[in-house]
């Protein structure tokens, strides 16, 4: 072996050691990102961080009863992976849709779909990761929704998942 192959070598491997794998330790979170009361957001993976192009990561403590106001976040898709705590989401032009997650759960947010999220817990904080299809915090509030009081109850049905009961 040459010692400018060994040499080219030792570069790329400069390269990767600075623009690799990051590690963003839970107690290294980052609150400065937009803020609702009674919901706290920590960025773990964005543009700023870590360099990320195409996805934000990060975590949101929902305080007990508390909830969004009715949004959509434009063209972003969103993951919702629930930590601890019972997660209530409605959605729809009426917000005529509900469903709730529990521990262990993902809740997958499509584009442009209004919705609102809500702590069904009166006593205990929920706590969730976040995972947004981009790096931009697009978050567009909708103020004219006239909300239906009883919202359906909508599960997800496959072949393979049946609706319980």
């Amino acid at each position: 072996m040459s010692d400018n192959h060994h040499h080219d070598r030792d570069d790329e491997g400069d390269r990767w050691k600075h623009n690799g794998v990051r590690v963003i330790k839970g107690d290294q979170l980052d609150d400065n990102t937009p803020q609702t009361p009674g919901m706290y957001r920590q960025a773990a993976i964005n543009h700023a961080r870590v360099g990320a192009q195409k996805i934000w990561a990060g975590t949101v403590a929902i305080e007990p009863n508390a909830k969004t106001g009715v949004h959509h976040h434009g063209p972003l898709e969103s993951v919702i992976f629930v930590l601890r705590g019972k997660a209530r989401m409605r959605w729809g032009d009426r917000l005529e849709y509900v469903a709730e997650a529990g521990p262990g759960d993902f809740i997958y947010v499509p584009p442009y779909v209004p919705h609102q999220e809500i702590n069904a817990d009166p006593d205990h904080v929920l706590e969730c990761v976040l995972v947004r299809s981009d790096n931009e915090a697009v978050v567009v509030n909708i103020t004219d929704v006239d909300p239906v009081e009883k919202p359906e109850e909508v599960y997800w049905v496959d072949p393979i998942h049946k609706r319980p009961g």
